[in-house]
């Protein structure tokens, strides 16, 4: 039987696209194998991997509020803490443990000092979310063993990698599209689509070693923070796979692999 893996790309609030992703490709009959995530990427794989469906993820991070659960750090390296958020992942996911979830993840992350992404896929499960979900300057790195670890996209926000040799089929979703349109407001804008602008360059590579590529131009008119629209961007993920494939697109691939 042949394995489809899933790479899903950071992007903040609009990583909440993938999860309407996944429920079309649920609905399609698509099982996947393996999933590799980024930064929001990261915590929507956890959640899956974990055995929650995504009405379920979009629920729990909906209702706890991610910005919420962010406190002040007091730090000279983040300016917040990601703790809250952690408590929060511990209760649903209470095993906290890569072996022990449903489906196997692999995570990425960046050692901030040695310039390096790091792939975690085995041990503590939690904490490398976290850290693969620690926007620099923002938010604390992670500390892990010696090493300290920042969001995976600055490395890779697509990590495919971790799924060639390994699937025979992959799909990317990327949820950081630059959108055409953009008004200069402010400098937080700025740097913001700067960011996406630099990230974007490491994603093209990868997006060349998808069979598939799920990414809605229409995300790009969301902010990383746009956490209270997460139920519009679910949809907005949901919608883009129903109304750009088929059941077939997915099925006839995987079968022309296996011929």
């Amino acid at each position: 039987m042949s394995k489809i893996g899933l790479a899903l790309s950071g992007g903040g609030a609009r990583g909440m696209a993938h999860l309407g992703a996944l429920k079309a490709l649920e609905e399609y009959g698509v099982n996947i194998s393996m999933i590799s995530g980024t930064s929001a990427g990261s915590i929507a794989g956890a959640f899956y991997c974990a055995g929650y469906k995504p009405d379920e993820i979009l629920q729990i991070i909906s209702q706890t509020g991610f910005l919420k659960s962010v406190r002040p750090a007091w730090s000279w390296t983040g300016l917040l803490s990601m703790d809250g958020f952690k408590d929060m992942m511990l209760k649903y996911i209470p095993k906290n443990t890569f072996e022990d979830l449903v489906t196997p993840l692999t995570v990425a992350a960046t050692e901030i000092r040695l310039g390096q992404v790091i792939y975690f896929s085995e041990g503590e499960l939690i904490n490398r979310v976290i850290a693969s979900s620690s926007i620099p300057a923002l938010f604390n790195p992670v500390q892990l063993n010696g090493h300290f670890y920042v969001d995976g996209g600055m490395m890779d926000n697509l990590p495919v990698r971790p799924l060639v040799g390994k699937c025979d089929f992959i799909i990317g979703c990327h949820c950081n599209p630059v959108y055409q349109k953009f008004d200069i407001k402010n400098v937080r804008e700025i740097v913001e689509r700067s960011l996406n602008m630099a990230i974007n360059v490491n994603s093209s590579v990868s997006k060349s070693f998808c069979n598939i590529v799920i990414e809605p131009t229409d995300l790009g008119r969301f902010t990383t923070f746009d956490l209270n629209r997460a139920k519009e961007i679910f949809d907005i993920g949901y919608n883009f796979v129903k109304q750009n494939f088929k059941p077939e697109d997915f099925r006839l691939k995987v079968n022309e692999l296996k011929s």
